[in-house]
């Protein structure tokens, strides 16, 4: 018995090695595709119920006349505003030096439309959006965003999950007067409440081949990508990100003193706290394979859910990319959550065999 046991233990744990790693934002809109999204850069910290979210695309192509972008969100913003100038490029530096009120995702019906905010962000306007999918395709048109068939399929999916969309829309007057460069983004802040950190990852493989990202994450505690390096403390740096083809963890570390003083001291960033830990994930990919946006549970593990999840829902466990595996991924891999599962039962089982074990060495010693 006692040797049956040890075998499935030793089974479970066998499998743990073979399926856990090694050691373990915006849809763009132009005319005829001539302006093409060329990198996104996100910072996105959560604490205490609030998100803030920065954000900036740069572009290319010609004709910068008529174009803008779309970015679904997980509730109403308390707040859109320009963010800081530096704190992206400093944030990438960082990782890679040279050499008040609670609104609920429920999906908006009929014709229960509205623009919540309107701000000027630079070259940028920008209008927050609250309604179905449908109404969000129907103002779009009516405000001059072109729409093709694959956009509009995605704000229709997205709407599905949350009614709330931040549309922007670029002033090419307004860019020449300030002088600002042609295809640099301006960086947006949008502040939110929201009962788990959000990112929408999906929306930015709209209408290109590959999508090119960079997600910097604020954190009161160490992020991790499973829910065994969560119960082991282990680092994510160096490693992949599970069922996500492209996404890597190259770096994370604690805030240090010289970057949050960069970061607090630029324009409305204030918020950003010394005791943050500073996750960098790296997002390189086919867009055919990016078809999931990333949530935080509460024990800092990364879930990743089919875009169109209700925002509240993607860290529950309960939506994981289980059933689709994007190519690249290792097709072996447990479905997140389930190798916490066969840890506790391993656990579980060397723990009887050791009492077992125990138990007979007492019996033969009182024989004895």
């Amino acid at each position: 018995m006692i040797r049956a046991l040890c075998a499935l233990a030793a089974a479970g744990a066998t499998l743990i090695s073979q399926v856990m790693p090694a050691s373990a934002c915006g849809g763009l809109i132009a005319p005829n595709g001539a302006i093409r999204l060329t990198r996104a850069s996100t910072l996105v910290e959560w604490r205490g119920g609030v998100e803030h979210y920065l954000t900036s695309f740069s572009y290319a192509g010609s004709g910068f006349s008529d174009f803008g972008f779309i970015v679904p969100l997980p509730a109403a913003p308390d707040r859109v505003e320009e963010g800081g100038g530096w704190t992206l490029q400093r944030l990438n530096r960082e990782v890679a030096p040279p050499a008040p009120r609670l609104f609920e995702a429920a999906a908006a019906q009929g014709s229960d439309f509205q623009v919540l905010q309107t701000v000027q962000v630079k070259a940028l306007d920008i209008s927050v959006l609250r309604g179905s999918g449908q109404a969000i395709v129907d103002w779009c048109a009516r405000n001059h965003y072109f729409l093709n068939a694959e956009t509009r399929a995605h704000l229709l999916n997205y709407a599905k999950g949350s009614p709330f969309f931040m549309a922007a829309k670029y002033n090419v007057a307004r860019a020449q007067a300030t002088s600002q460069g042609v295809g640099d983004g301006s960086p947006v802040l949008i502040t939110m409440h929201v009962p788990h950190l959000w990112v929408p990852l999906e929306i930015l493989a709209n209408g290109v081949q590959q999508v090119n990202a960079d997600v910097f994450m604020l954190t009161q505690k160490q992020v991790f990508t499973s829910d065994l390096a969560a119960l082991d403390g282990e680092s994510p740096s160096g490693t992949l990100v599970p069922r996500a083809a492209g996404m890597t963890i190259p770096f994370q570390q604690r805030v240090s003193a010289s970057l949050f003083r960069d970061l607090s001291t630029d324009k409305n960033m204030g918020w950003v706290r010394p005791d943050s830990w500073l996750t960098y994930l790296q997002l390189n990919a086919p867009a055919t394979t990016v078809e999931y946006d990333l949530g935080l549970a509460d024990n800092n593990v990364i879930h990743l859910a089919a875009y169109g999840t209700a925002p509240a829902r993607v860290p529950d466990g309960h939506h994981d990319l289980a059933s689709v595996i994007p190519s690249g991924s290792d097709p072996q891999a447990l479905p997140p959550g389930v190798s916490t599962l066969v840890v506790e039962v391993a656990g579980v089982l060397l723990l009887l065999c050791a009492v077992v074990f125990m138990g007979r060495r007492r019996r033969r010693g009182q024989l004895g």
